[in-house]
C-alpha cells in the first residue's frame, strides 16, 4: 500500500501498479537486473550528490552491481520513458518503474549499508504506514510541496536531496536502534510523491 499511496497521491494514472516492480524482481530470470534498481546500499557512508546519481544512471538494469543504483534507476526509468514515447508504442510502463524507485528513495534502509541492523528491519521499515497508506491520501496530498524540474540535471540534485533525508534518517534509527515512526514515515512518503509528481510534470505527464 504504501507505493501505491505515493503513485496515487502523485496523481499518477496507473498508481495501481506501483507496486509491480516488486513482483518483476521476484522472478529468477529478472531479478539480477531488477533488485540493484530498488537501493543503493553506500557502502561508505557518502553524502549523495547529483553526480553521484547522473553517475549511476549509466549502471540501470546492470546487474552484478552489488553496491546497488537506486538512483541512477530513477533517471534511467526517465529516460526509457521518453525513448518509448518517442518511438510511438505505449510508454507508460516504465513510469511505472519510476513511481516505484521514487517510493523506495526516501526510505531510509534503501540508502544505507545492508548490515545485520538493515537485514534484521528492513522489511519492517518498509511497511511502517502498510496498513493504512491508503486511507491517507489526503494527508499526503495536503502535505507534498512543488518541485520544479527542468532538465536531468535539476531531477538529479532533487534526487540527491531526498536520498539525503533517507540517508540521514536511516543514521538516526541506526544509532537509536529502533524502526521508524509513523510520522517519520508520512514525511518520507510526501518527499517521495513531491517527486514522482514533479517527474510526471517533467515528462509531459498532467498529474490528476
Amino acid at each position: 500500500q504504501t507505493h501505491l499511496s505515493i503513485a496515487q497521491a502523485a496523481g499518477f494514472e496507473r498508481w495501481y501498479s506501483a507496486a509491480a516492480p516488486d513482483v518483476a524482481k521476484s522472478k529468477e530470470q529478472f531479478r539480477p537486473a531488477e533488485e540493484k534498481n530498488h537501493y543503493f546500499n553506500n557502502n561508505e557512508g557518502k553524502k549523495v550528490t547529483a553526480e553521484m546519481v547522473m553517475e549511476q544512471a549509466g549502471r540501470y538494469n546492470v546487474p552484478g552491481d552489488e553496491e546497488g543504483h537506486l538512483y541512477g534507476a530513477i533517471i534511467g526509468s526517465v529516460r526509457d520513458y521518453r525513448a518509448v514515447k518517442a518511438s510511438g508504442k505505449y510508454a507508460d510502463y516504465p513510469l511505472v518503474f519510476c513511481a516505484h524507485y521514487a517510493g523506495d528513495l526516501s526510505m531510509p534502509l534503501h540508502n544505507t549499508v545492508y548490515d545485520a541492523f538493515n537485514k534484521e528491519r528492513h522489511s519492517l521499515n518498509d511497511g511502517v504506514i502498510e496498513r493504512n497508506a491508503l486511507n491517507n491520501i489526503g494527508y499526503i496530498q495536503r502535505s507534498m510541496y512543488e518541485i520544479r524540474i527542468g532538465n536531468d540535471d535539476d531531477l538529479a540534485r532533487e534526487i540527491a536531496r531526498i536520498a539525503e533525508t533517507g540517508r540521514h534518517l536511516g543514521a538516526v534509527i541506526r544509532k537509536e536502534n529502533r524502526n521508524m515512526t509513523q510520522a517519520e514515515a508520512y514525511t518520507q512518503v510526501v518527499h517521495s510523491a513531491s517527486l514522482f509528481r514533479a517527474i510526471l510534470v517533467y515528462v509531459g505527464k498532467n498529474p490528476s
